[in-house]
């Protein structure tokens, strides 16, 4: 392993203490790397996944095999998920970023390179596990390398970016169109030009708790039992900002929209995510930061904007049986969803990072992100069958459920105690 160690400290998740305020030396290299090698893989995916999907149903492919499609790239996430601490501890956190840059290249050529259906959901398979790998990896280190007074801003400020992709992904291919052979290998450029990015990540420090940190699905479910409140921020992020977002095309043919503009209704999703995420970090920061402490300590502050995010949510969701009639209607629900969604996301990743660093800190942003995927595979999924069997009272009902119970959950939690916890 090529990083260079630290002076041991204590875990930060049994203590509930905030950790250092000291980062590493390179720090602000490796985020400026972090940031611009998961830009350009992410509007690659980003513009990959409609591409494959409307492809698809081009070929005559039914609406709930797209949507299985779809739900096995978020199962190669949430297989790949609980053991991303297992190989950062193994291999250091810049070979394992490495791994999960150079994976996606061998995926896309699969979808270059040949028709079968039973290799494009091999592909898309492990295109998914590799993006688990990434994504846990890119989201610790962006959290743990940022000073305990910018956190909020630089973790607003990635998911933002991740936002943007999520519209400039499905733009580029609306340029290009969705048939267009030059629009695949676009992707497989900026999956390539994203490789090369990633070279650019110096030697990191190696985890302070490398050695001693419970790895795998033991530390998985150690995360998940001291803070089971980010399973259901997660899982109702993951459902209405990336899961629903996977499926929106087929929910803009079926209200009758063209190919091209149903496509664009991810990155009405993705708009959404990319102009409220960031505003929710700073709301965040400097509320709990108030001079009265009059909004609560930091961790209080932070439940109260996801409360209302996840009512926004709903009430956006209760406006489906509408979109029928008017279909202009379904672009503002995927903005709310987006970026109500995004921002729980992003709050609860704040929260991680403040109070946990090391392969701890990769152990619970693995929770936050198998919720995300959960909600991920199964609204494609079950939201792809509702539209092709049940679209006008299938799909609202299941909608409008996942939204509620999601609301109810966060009105009941309550902020736990913890013994010498700092209100920051």
């Amino acid at each position: 392993m090529s990083e260079h160690p630290l002076p041991p400290q204590h875990s930060q998740a049994l203590t509930g203490t905030t950790p250092p305020a000291r980062v590493p030396a390179q720090a602000r290299l490796g985020l400026v790397a972090i940031f611009g090698s998961t830009f350009f893989q992410l509007v690659g995916y980003f513009m990959l996944m409609p591409l494959l999907l409307l492809r698809l149903k081009g070929d005559g492919v039914s609406t709930a095999l797209a949507g299985v499609f779809v739900a096995t790239g978020w199962l190669g996430v949430f297989a790949m998920t609980p053991f991303a601490s297992a190989i950062t501890q193994r291999l250091g956190r810049r070979p394992s970023l490495w791994l999960a840059a150079f994976v996606p290249v061998i995926a896309i050529t699969g979808f270059l390179f040949s028709d079968s259906l039973v290799l494009w959901f091999v592909c898309i398979l492990i295109e998914g596990m590799a993006a688990g790998l990434r994504w846990v990896l890119a989201e610790a280190i962006v959290a743990e390398f940022s000073p305990a007074h910018q956190r909020g801003r630089n973790v607003g400020i990635f998911e933002t970016m991740v936002g943007t992709t999520f519209v400039l992904g499905p733009l580029v291919l609306a340029g290009f169109g969705a048939q267009s052979d030059a629009a695949l290998w676009l992707a497989l450029a900026l999956t390539v030009f994203g490789l090369g990015w990633s070279l650019l990540i110096p030697r990191l420090p190696a985890a302070a708790d490398a050695h001693d940190a419970k790895v795998g699905l033991s530390g998985v479910w150690h995360a998940l039992r001291l803070h089971p409140l980010i399973m259901t921020v997660g899982f109702v992020g993951g459902f209405f900002e990336s899961g629903l977002t996977s499926i929106l095309p087929l929910y803009g043919l079926a209200l009758g929209l063209g190919a091209t503009a149903a496509a664009l209704l991810v990155s009405a999703s993705g708009l959404g995510s990319a102009i409220m995420m960031l505003p929710a970090g700073l709301l965040a920061d400097r509320l709990a930061h108030h001079p009265t402490q009059r909004w609560g300590n930091a961790r209080d502050t932070r439940l109260k904007i996801m409360r209302l995010c996840a009512l926004v949510t709903l009430l956006a969701t209760l406006v489906i049986p509408f979109v029928a009639g008017t279909p202009w209607l379904a672009a503002p629900v995927a903005f709310l969803w987006g970026g109500a969604g995004g921002s729980l996301y992003t709050l609860a990743m704040i929260d991680i990072g403040s109070r946990e660093e090391g392969i701890t800190l990769v152990n619970s942003t693995a929770v936050l992100v198998l919720s995300y995927t959960l909600g991920g595979v199964l609204a494609p999924a079950l939201g792809a069958a509702a539209l092709q069997w049940a679209p006008t009272v299938g799909f609202p009902v299941l909608l409008v459920s996942v939204a509620g119970l999601g609301w109810w959950l966060l009105r009941r939690a309550a902020t736990p105690p913890s013994a010498g916890t700092p209100p920051g």
